[in-house]
């Protein structure tokens, strides 16, 4: 029978990679096979993964363009750790609108940044990655609030 795993844990993290990664993509990044990942995503177990090698696994992801699923569970973890500091309860309806806001702002950008009559034409200048990566920051940022204060609501 199938473990149950927190949602916002390690364990679940290193699930999620070895759905993203097949076994030699695992074996190429970290030199460990994907049994080894299997045992430390056993949270019954006391094998853990080494930060290097999750960093490298989460690298392999991104490079696949997906979500990089460590770093995800390792900020979720952070931040869930928030709820004992008194911070503001936040409503959900506002956060999704402020959410909608910085998406608006982030396609702005990005189209501006595409016009042919900015920086550097159609192609995306230095300052203007910057602005779109500060952008999509924000965005993180609020995709952050909105599970907390989901989170929040059980």
């Amino acid at each position: 029978m199938a473990k149950i795993r927190n949602l916002a844990s390690i364990e679940n993290g290193i699930l999620e990679v070895i759905k993203i990664l097949s076994e030699d993509e695992i074996e190429e990044a970290i030199g460990k096979s994907v049994s080894y990942l299997r045992k430390c995503s056993d949270p019954d177990q006391p094998q853990q993964l080494d930060h290097n090698d999750s960093v490298k696994l989460d690298l392999t992801c991104i490079k696949k363009k997906k979500a990089p699923p460590l770093l995800n569970s390792h900020e979720y973890i952070m931040s869930s750790n928030f709820k004992d500091l008194n911070l503001q309860e936040d409503d959900l309806d506002a956060v999704l609108v402020k959410f909608t806001i910085l998406h608006g702002k982030l396609v702005e950008i990005i189209k501006e940044a595409q016009d042919p009559k900015s920086d550097k034409g159609e192609e995306i200048s230095l300052i203007e990655k910057k602005e779109i990566f500060e952008s999509i920051k924000l965005i993180e940022d609020k995709i952050m609030k909105i599970k907390l204060t989901i989170d929040k609501k059980n």
